[in-house]
């Protein structure tokens, strides 16, 4: 789970949380599963420009003004899921999921109707659909947190949807109350839209990834608190209390968070602390000998700040491959936090039915 977006201050605060340097490959394991047959296909066809239209650069210093505004848009409408929906363990009821156009909350309830808010980074236009057919619709453009706020509010009680939620931003040091806040109202069409390319990406490959384990797992969702789309394994067994001391986020909600043991893996756009975009992966609790693990591929290593494997998202659109480079890293650093802490990796392996073979058959 990843719920911290000033991770450098979480960090700081407390040093057994993720949420490289190397050693000695370690024993058993490693899944050399090749990536899928149309995945591999369409890479052997990628040319420049079919790699800059899937896997756009994404410059932290080009886009940080548009980032920071943009945060604070999905924290407001990621609140008005978190208000209406029943409680589900580790806060997967407030998540954002990825669509073909954008970022959507899901059907919410609200008593007997249900709506759901949309983000198109495609138009630039947020839309509210309500399950009796009212819709509302306004676009996307350079405009304050606070006029974005009072444009949801009011399209909400628009469509008899009235909705009450906390107005001081999680997981950011000096927050300002969403509707008081003139300074963030950045908005880059062109680098919004990249993000979002980058993030279907991302979603594409971590659910191939996924579909690899049978155990208890979340599913690859986007954390609107820390701003980065996360899927999380876990053991199956409790871990020890997690310290809390996330920038405004109760430490009985990290706590609950991180109640079972987890390897988690993401991706995040970075901030002032590490301006740059990464892929990240870290273990709750994390076992010893973790951060010298011989992980893949070479350009990974362990940051000792955040504590937690990171690759450069520029290695990964740079690669020959994209989908295996990544792979590699989420699979080898998953064996790193599951064999160094004696997880029940062979119960935990998703054994796929023969298909081709049951049709073959048929």
């Amino acid at each position: 789970m990843a719920f911290f977006t000033d991770r450098a201050n979480a960090f700081e605060k407390h040093s057994v949380m993720r949420d490289k340097m190397r050693a000695t490959r370690l024993p058993g394991g490693v899944d050399r599963s090749p990536i899928s047959s149309g995945a591999a296909n369409y890479q052997a066809l990628m040319d420049d420009t079919t790699r800059e239209r899937s896997w756009p650069a994404l410059p932290f210093a080009k886009w940080k003004d548009t980032c920071a505004t943009l945060h604070m848009w999905t924290q407001i409408v990621g609140k008005v899921r978190l208000v209406q929906t029943p409680w589900t363990n580790h806060s997967w009821h407030v998540t954002l999921y990825l669509t073909a156009r954008g970022l959507t909350t899901s059907p919410i309830p609200h008593g007997l109707e249900t709506f759901e808010i949309r983000f198109d980074f495609v138009d630039h236009e947020l839309r509210i659909l309500k399950s009796d057919g009212g819709t509302r619709m306004f676009k996307l453009q350079g405009q304050s947190v606070a006029k974005f706020y009072q444009a949801v509010m009011q399209a909400l009680h628009e469509l008899e949807l009235p909705v009450k939620i906390d107005l001081l931003p999680n997981e950011i040091a000096n927050p300002i109350r969403f509707d008081q806040d003139e300074q963030h109202r950045s908005y880059d069409q062109q680098y919004a839209n990249r993000f979002w390319r980058v993030l279907v990406q991302a979603d594409r490959v971590f659910k191939e990834f996924r579909s690899r384990f049978c155990g208890k797992c979340s599913p690859v969702h986007f954390f609107w608190g820390s701003f980065d789309l996360a899927v999380t394994r876990f053991s199956g067994r409790p871990a020890p209390p997690h310290p809390g001391g996330i920038p405004h986020l109760p430490d009985s909600i990290t706590r609950e968070a991180y109640s079972q043991e987890v390897s988690s893996l993401g991706f995040w756009p970075g901030n002032d602390s590490l301006p740059e975009p990464i892929f990240y992966s870290y273990a709750y609790p994390e076992a010893k000998g973790f951060d010298e693990a011989k992980v893949k591929p070479d350009a990974a290593s362990y940051n000792s700040q955040f504590r937690e494997f990171i690759l450069p998202y520029d290695v990964v659109r740079t690669a020959e491959s994209p989908d295996e480079t990544l792979l590699q890293f989420a699979q080898s650093t998953y064996d790193a936090a599951s064999t160094l802490g004696d997880w029940d990796r062979a119960a935990l392996t998703e054994k796929k039915p023969d298909l081709l073979s049951s049709r073959s058959r048929s």
